[in-house]
């Protein structure tokens, strides 16, 4: 279904060749890199060299479990108004159900502070964060940076960038988002879907095929060739939208006629643009997808590369569902979860369905899963279906073609557009159960269960049209292309005066009279501590998972609803994996609240280290992880340990940019070490380490003190650019630019 190709390639005359055959001299090899897409959209946003790049973007987006965050950083940090175009959505709170009045006064605090501050505001229900910004903001040619990782615009020749809140507050201020040229791979299409194939079985088995070799990490897809014309746009959008879960750092697609179509249809047609490579265009690698061969995927838990086919699943299921056992069951103290007696007779029982949000509630997703289950039934037993249409535009096309009266009669519950499934805060499984879901992630614990106490079930990711035919089966997993059933659908429309109803549109044009209201759970960030000339570090947290995600780090669904009160939402993280975390960082936290008063480490602490700490030295906790950050982009994951006190994390690498980004600016050392040494309990004295950080060094020489033995390490800090050096100095982005 897939080939990865290694090493440069060529694109010319519509196909590809390797570098290695394809005997292009030097001269002509440099003008071909910048013959791609993803060079000329770079380039043209580039405020740097050609190679170390200070981006500035043309738009941000977020939602309301991010915006108040970062409109708060960036207030302390001196805003005025909005420099450019900021959008605030609200489709994760929007449900407004947990913690009393906390996600009302969120919105209402994003609406006076888009009024205040000039910029725009999508109220609950209207959309989720993405299509909002495909049907509204997204332009050929463009940049666009959110802090939601799912922020990928590329079909429509818009490329989106997803990263943690303080970057967009450096755009905020006038600063860039500065990076090493990213590498760009082609995504070459060929083929056509065959029926009962959707986007979603596209993406899964391009991030089973690209996500645990590591091919795209950071890197920039691009997605040309001769099977784009064969998709829709909606297609298109649900592919890319799921790019994400390869690490890639963004996406671009060639742009075309149905692109032309599609802004046509929004009324923004001079919003499009033609984007196509060069005659002979240079990429780093490349991914060739058959779309012919793509076959019904399922994504088992507990990550969307764990890609098999139906089919395969179906056939194997005991020996699958096995392993997967094992890994649910190292989750819980007491073991107990199970999914090998979801199969019977060789079938799979599923016990619930959900195809919802930026990837899953697409008009054509909905639509066809309608033709699927039209005159069928969900079945009276433990299987539901939930179907969350991603914006009310959709919706409403949905009702007037037809769609939504056979799916309610099917026995599907309709719900309005809202990310909830996707994160834990909507639909959450019974314990033991398995859900189907066309939505983003099935990280473990995501969908909201806890194991800690004893709850664990089971998600795995499919294409809306399985999940129709499995409903349509009596929750029997079933792929779609053995459904029978009219694939042709109604044409959408779009009925622009709902958002024109409704979003405040006040994007350039701030008033400093409005006041922003906030509500009592709203709070201000503490204050952060400079880095001072020496470093004791205690790993307080020892992760030995081979990824760790950002909702380990800082759990999602629960956590929702107090991502507006830094003290409070602190207290749950790592709650999902060491629950000993927070009391540990508070220890240190007040030891070096001791030291700030007394001028001097508690004896305790001394007696531990056993060696001769040298005075201003700052003490600080870490936590240790062998590739931490996988996943979202939000800023939490770090701000949260930096809260608590944390000073550093140390890993042998980190799993996503984003992440890195969010530890750098909160402050944090975000150190590699080849070799994987620390226990819990450990300490790190680094001598001089505000002078190696202010001369550039990139290792960093320290103590490692474990069961009362000392050993000398090196710990990598990598490739620092000289404002990250300065915010890690200042000891957070706040910090940073107050001082200047």
């Amino acid at each position: 279904m897939i080939k990865l190709i290694k090493g440069g390639v060529y694109y010319a005359e519509g196909k590809l060749i390797k570098e290695n055959v394809a005997f292009i001299v030097e001269e002509k090899k440099r003008k071909a890199e910048k013959a791609t897409i993803s060079y000329k959209i770079l380039s043209a946003h580039n405020k740097g060299e050609e190679n170390n790049l200070k981006i500035t973007f043309d738009a941000l987006v977020s939602h309301d479990i991010t915006y108040v965050g970062i409109i708060q950083t960036a207030k302390a940090s001196g805003l005025k108004s909005f420099p450019l175009p900021y959008t605030l959505t609200n489709c994760h709170n929007s449900l407004c159900a947990v913690g009393g009045t906390i996600n009302a006064d969120d919105h209402i605090y994003g609406l006076t502070a888009a009024k205040k501050y000039g910029g725009n505001f999508v109220p609950p229900h209207l959309a989720v964060i993405h299509q909002y910004m495909r049907e509204a903001e997204a332009k050929c040619g463009s940049m666009i940076l959110g802090s939601d990782s799912h922020t990928r615009y590329g079909a429509l020749g818009t490329m989106a960038v997803g990263e943690g809140g303080p970057e967009l507050v450096k755009q905020l201020l006038g600063h860039t988002y500065d990076i090493k040229r990213p590498e760009v791979i082609a995504v070459y299409l060929k083929g056509k879907l065959k029926k009962g194939v959707g986007p979603h079985d596209v993406a899964i088995a391009l991030v089973g095929a690209t996500f645990k070799k590591g091919f795209v990490k950071n890197k920039v897809l691009e997605f040309i060739g001769p099977g784009i014309k064969n998709l829709s746009m909606d297609c298109r959008c649900g592919i890319d939208v799921m790019t994400t879960e390869t690490a890639c750092l963004t996406s671009i697609w060639e742009t075309d006629e149905k692109c032309e179509e599609y802004y046509a249809l929004h009324g923004r047609k001079e919003d499009f643009k033609r984007l196509c490579p060069d005659e002979l265009a240079y990429y780093d690698g490349a991914v060739v997808i058959d779309l012919s061969s793509i076959e019904p995927m399922i994504a088992l838990p507990f990550h969307p590369s764990n890609a098999f086919t139906i089919k395969e699943v179906i056939e194997n299921a005991k020996d699958i569902f096995a392993e997967i056992e094992l890994k649910g069951n190292a989750l819980l103290k007491g073991g107990g979860f199970s999914l090998r007696e979801q199969c019977k007779d060789g079938k799979v029982r599923v016990n619930q369905g959900v195809i919802a949000g930026c990837a899953g509630g697409s008009y054509e997703n909905i639509a066809e899963a309608a033709k699927i289950l039209r005159g069928k039934s969900c079945g009276n037993g433990d299987f539901e279906l939930s179907v969350y249409p991603q914006s009310q535009p959709v919706f409403k096309a949905l009702t007037e073609n037809g769609c939504i009266s056979p799916l309610i009669s099917a026995g599907a519950v309709i719900k309005s557009a809202f990310c909830g499934p996707c994160f834990g805060a909507g639909d959450t499984p019974a314990n033991n159960c398995l859900s189907i879901r066309h939505t983003t992630r099935n990280f473990e614990n995501r969908e909201g269960s806890k194991p800690s106490e004893g709850q664990l079930s089971a998600v795995a990711l499919m294409d809306a049209r399985s999940i129709a035919a499995t409903a349509a089966n009596g929750g029997i997993l079933t792929p779609a292309t053995q459904a029978e059933y009219n694939g042709k659908i109604k044409k959408y429309f779009f009925d622009k005066s709902i958002y024109e109803n409704r979003v405040y549109r006040g994007a350039g044009k701030p008033d400093e009279n409005v006041e922003v209201k906030y509500g009592p759970n709203i709070a201000d960030w503490p204050e952060q501590l400079a880095l001072s000339q020496n470093l004791l570090i205690k790993a307080v947290s020892v992760l030995q998972d081979e990824v760790t995600t950002t909702d380990e780090l800082i759990p999602s669904g629960e956590t929702s609803s107090y991502r507006s009160n830094p003290l409070k939402l602190a207290e749950f993280t790592l709650s999902r994996k060491d629950s000993d975390y927070v009391k540990q960082a508070k220890c240190v936290k007040a030891d070096e609240e001791f030291r700030r008063v007394h001028g001097i480490l508690p004896e305790t602490v001394l007696q531990e280290v056993n060696i001769d700490i040298k005075p201003d030295t700052i003490y600080g906790s870490c936590v240790v992880a062998v590739k931490p950050g996988d996943g979202s982009a939000r800023e939490q994951a770090a701000s949260c340990q930096r809260v608590l006190g944390g000073i550093a994390n140390i890993a042998t690498e980190y799993a996503t940019k984003r992440y890195r980004s969010n530890l750098i600016n909160w402050g944090m050392l975000p150190f590699t070490c080849r070799k994987f040494c620390f226990k819990k309990g450990d300490y790190i004295y680094i001598e001089g380490i505000r002078k190696l950080i202010g001369d550039g060094a990139e290792t960093i020489p320290a103590k490692l003190i474990s069961e009362g033995k000392v050993k000398n390490i090196l710990l990598e800090l990598g490739a620092l650019t000289n404002e990250e050096r300065q915010i890690i100095l200042e000891g957070c982005l706040i910090n940073y630019n107050k001082n200047k």
